[in-house]
């Protein structure tokens, strides 16, 4: 049973996460056919449009989460999944920016979806392989965030922006029916169980200075990688003269992707047999390792291959620290704090860019590789000092119960 609902939810993330970046490589193209517009307007609207749907996301994540430890996490799945294959529906119909601009922030608000896939499959997983699970269950978003341009940009070649909307709404349909008839939770027969107070879960994650480490580390993860990306098309332009230059960005960024990919279930294992709060450690200082170099990298090859490195090592961040949520967060409330952390990440998602295109335009292309580099670095030693405090801590009481 275990094995059928991981299959069935690893094809449901696919296509959902899928679904939140499939318009990256069109969204300028689409808003320029609703007018006559200036350069700089489509750009700036391309911004907004992309972003609003992560800013959304990060407010009503933790609330999908509640709902689900409350009233059935299946539940939720069904009305997220749905709602966003209506939303990406209607996109085919928009005649103006703001209405792309409020479907794309109704689309946030549904985007309960991967988080509660995750809690879901980890209530019913054993603490002892939450790593390799959850890192299974992380390839299908992996590879659905990393296929999404890929599929949109074909699609959008082949059959035109709305056949497009309408075959990705259709595919996160047949995917979220999927989950209705073949996903099985097992819960209480009593209806609508306890549910622990907002307080309560709050309390929990600001008391527990480890698991609020770990989820102040997924932003930071989340920010280091997508800081480069609006610029990255510009720093490949300086490394090749070629006008394919975008071409080769999207290769540069999907290389950290497919690095991912490869990498989330073997880190998963490895959480599971040594501990995820110390393979978090190790994944963190690589990426600052790997990220870093690529502020000096004096070809397309050197660049390519050190994304490559670094998603193999961001491929450890995320499985590992949902598994570690796993085991220190009460069963009642363990879909609100992966909501939380969901929301970090979309956060990440919004403030990443932001701070790269800052960092940019005061110090250079390169600065934000190395800002963002030291960011992490900074993050994984901090970590560590909270990991020998906590070993430490558990140590003396030890001592003192024995």
């Amino acid at each position: 049973m275990q094995k059928h609902n991981l299959i069935v939810m690893w094809t449901a993330n696919f296509f959902v996460a899928a679904s939140a970046t499939m318009v990256l490589p069109f969204l300028a193209v689409y808003i320029e056919t609703f007018g006559a517009y200036s350069d700089a307007y489509v750009q700036r609207w391309a911004g907004f449009i992309f972003g609003i749907t992560f800013l959304v996301a990060f407010i009503a994540a933790p609330l999908w989460g509640r709902f689900g430890d409350r009233f059935g996490r299946k539940k939720i799945l069904l009305i997220t999944g749905y709602g966003i294959a209506v939303s990406i529906f209607l996109m085919s119909f928009v005649n103006s920016v703001w209405e792309l601009f409020f479907l794309r922030a109704f689309m946030g608000l549904v985007t309960g979806f991967i988080p509660t896939s995750m809690a879901l499959i980890s209530a019913q997983t054993n603490k002892e392989e939450a790593g390799k699970v959850l890192g299974t269950l992380q390839m299908g978003t992996v590879s659905g965030s990393l296929f999404g341009p890929l599929l949109g940009g074909i699609l959008a070649d082949s059959v035109g922006f709305t056949y497009t909307f309408v075959l990705t709404a259709i595919g996160i349909t047949l995917a979220t029916t999927a989950v209705a008839f073949g996903i099985h939770e097992i819960r209480s027969k009593s209806g609508p169980q306890e549910k622990a107070s907002a307080a309560t879960v709050y309390k929990t994650i600001f008391t527990n200075r480890m698991l609020l480490f770990v989820m102040l580390l997924s932003f930071a993860v989340q920010a280091a990688n997508f800081s480069i990306q609006p610029q990255l098309a510009l720093f490949v332009d300086q490394l090749v003269s070629v006008e394919n230059a975008a071409f080769l960005a999207g290769a540069a960024f999907s290389m950290t992707g497919l690095g991912n990919l490869i990498a989330t279930r073997f880190w998963g294992i490895q959480g599971d047999r040594y501990g995820h709060e110390w393979i978090v450690l190790i994944c963190m200082a690589l990426c600052a390792l790997f990220l870093i170099p690529q502020a000096f990298s004096g070809s397309l090859t050197v660049l390519l291959l050190l994304r490559f490195l670094f998603g193999l090592a961001l491929g450890g961040v995320i499985p590992c620290v949902t598994a570690y949520i796993r085991r220190a967060v009460p069963l009642d409330m363990q879909g609100e704090v992966l909501g939380y952390n969901q929301s970090f990440r979309f956060l990440g998602n919004v403030a990443g860019p932001a701070a790269g295109g800052v960092a940019a335009g005061l110090f250079g292309l390169a600065s934000v590789f190395i800002l963002s580099g030291a960011v992490l670095a900074a993050g994984a030693a901090l970590y560590a000092l909270v990991i020998m405090k906590e070993k430490k801590g558990a140590r003396n009481h030890a001592v003192n119960e024995g």
